[in-house]
């Protein structure tokens, strides 16, 4: 008799472990980053002396991936439940930016520049259900030694998602973060044609 209640009680508990098994993995976290890094071929920004910035507000400095329901009520900032990012966002694109654009973090080592990008959006924006794209919105400014702009321009970017769900946002916003390195390259070399960042140069 103790032997069959044995039984059952090893049986109950195996049940219960893969019951809960089964339901944390039906239920887990998905973590995202801004996936692999995509190869470019090395171009002259890599001869400048430029640190790179990345500054958000503290509603960014979290780890959720955010979205807004532009129909609905578009100052409203939501998160997805079961998704987040694998760290603050602006640390996210400080690093994309940092390995793309061959530039060193901001008081890691003397530079005679400074790329700062200060954020004001970075989320996925509803335009109706069943539409949405991530946008990246900021300014970029380019500061020499001192301190002093030495250029300064507004960007706003948006990449049409795939599917209206964080893994549809998440790859629209990773999109969007290499379009803007495309753009702040582009940008350089037009300020490095007009001899405007000369004072970058070592």
């Amino acid at each position: 008799m103790m032997r069959r209640w044995l039984v059952v009680l090893a049986s109950l508990l195996l049940a219960a472990c893969f019951t809960s098994g089964r339901r944390g993995a039906d239920g887990a976290m998905a973590v995202y980053d801004l996936g692999p890094l995509a190869s470019r071929p090395v171009t002259e920004r890599r001869s400048l002396g430029l640190a790179l910035d990345v500054r958000a507000p503290l509603w960014f400095d979290a780890q959720g991936i955010n979205y807004r329901l532009a129909y609905a009520e578009p100052a409203r900032l939501r998160e997805y439940a079961r998704a987040r990012w694998a760290g603050p966002p602006a640390q996210l694109i400080q690093q994309r930016l940092i390995q793309d654009l061959a530039l060193v973090p901001a008081g890691q080592s003397r530079t005679l520049c400074l790329l700062r990008l200060d954020i004001d959006e970075f989320s996925q924006v509803f335009a109706t259900p069943t539409a949405s794209r991530g946008v990246l919105q900021g300014r970029v400014q380019w500061l020499d030694r001192s301190r002093t702009s030495l250029a300064e321009r507004q960007v706003k970017i948006d990449q049409l998602a795939a599917s209206n769900d964080s893994p549809g946002g998440v790859a629209a916003l990773a999109m969007a973060v290499g379009e803007l390195a495309r753009q702040i390259e582009a940008w350089q070399n037009e300020l490095i044609a007009a001899g405007r960042l000369r004072s970058c140069r070592p």
